[in-house]
C-alpha cells in the first residue's frame, strides 16, 4: 500500500468485483465502504475513528455499506462532484462507468473506484455506460503526476501512467476491431460481437458474451455520435 493508506477488502469476490471490494482508509477518510456486509464494516470501523465517508459512485458493492457505516462511526457520507475538494481529497469527474463516477486524488496517490482495476479491464456499458465519456476519463487522468492508483478492485497500480495507456489503447483497439468489421460487411451484433472479440472464448464463459454485447453497444454509440458509421450502424440487425 502507498504510505498512509489501509485497504479493506469485502468478502465479495464476483467476476466483475474480481476478489473483492476494496474499501480505503486514507486522510482520516473512508473511500468507498462496500457493500452492507457486518463483517467487512466492523473490519472498517476498527480503523476509526474518521473524519468522513467519501464515495467514487452510487454502485452498491461501493456504497451499499456507507449509510450503516456513517450511523456507526458518526460522520457524514459524501458524493463529491469533479472539481470539488472533499476532506483532504481533490475530486477529478471521471464518467463513464457510471455517471456520477469520480476519481479521488490525495498526494500522489488516486482512488480510481471502477475507472481502473487493479487487473482486467473496466466494465462500460449499459444503461449508464458512455464510451466517449470513459474514454476522456482516461485521458484526463493522464494528465496527473501520479505515484499509484488504488484501485476499487484488485491490487494497486504501482505504474498509473503505463496502465492508463494500456487502458486507452485497449479501448481504441477494441473500436479499431470494430469498425473493421462493420466495413468489412457485419450486418449484425452477432456478428460483429464475433469478429471484433474473436480473442475471447465466448463458450467457456458465457456471461463474457452478454458484458461484451453491452460494451459493443457503448462503442457502436460512440462511433454513431460521431458520425461517418452512423449509416452502417442503424442497419445493424
Amino acid at each position: 500500500m502507498p504510505e498512509g493508506v489501509v485497504r479493506v477488502r469485502a468478502s465479495n469476490p464476483s467476476p466483475l468485483t474480481l476478489d473483492g471490494t476494496n474499501t480505503y482508509i486514507a486522510g482520516g477518510w473512508v473511500i468507498d465502504p462496500g457493500p452492507d456486509d457486518p463483517a467487512h464494516l466492523d473490519a472498517v470501523a476498527a480503523h476509526g475513528p474518521f473524519e468522513g465517508i467519501v464515495l467514487t459512485h452510487s454502485h452498491y458493492d461501493h456504497a451499499e455499506g456507507a449509510p450503516a457505516l456513517a450511523a456507526r462511526v458518526g460522520v457524514e457520507v459524501a458524493s463529491p462532484r469533479g472539481g470539488e475538494r472533499v476532506g483532504p481529497f481533490e475530486v477529478i469527474a471521471t464518467p463513464g462507468h457510471a455517471p456520477d463516477h469520480v476519481s479521488l486524488v490525495l498526494g500522489r496517490v488516486l482512488f480510481a473506484g471502477d475507472t481502473v482495476l487493479g487487473e482486467g479491464s473496466v466494465f462500460v456499458g449499459g444503461e449508464e455506460g458512455s464510451m466517449i465519456a470513459y474514454l476522456d476519463s482516461l485521458r484526463r487522468l493522464l494528465e496527473l503526476d501520479l505515484e499509484a492508483i488504488c484501485p476499487g478492485h484488485g491490487p494497486v497500480v504501482w505504474e498509473p501512467h503505463a496502465k492508463l495507456e494500456e487502458y486507452l489503447a485497449h479501448r481504441l483497439e477494441r473500436e479499431r476491431l470494430v469498425v473493421e468489421a462493420l466495413s468489412a460487411g457485419a450486418a449484425t451484433r452477432d456478428e460483429l460481437l464475433d469478429r471484433a472479440w474473436s480473442d475471447v472464448d465466448f463458450e467457456a464463459a458465457p456471461y463474457l458474451r452478454f458484458a461484451a454485447g453491452l460494451t459493443l453497444d457503448a462503442h457502436l454509440d460512440k462511433l454513431s455520435a460521431e458520425g461517418p458509421l452512423r449509416d452502417e450502424i442503424s442497419r445493424l440487425r
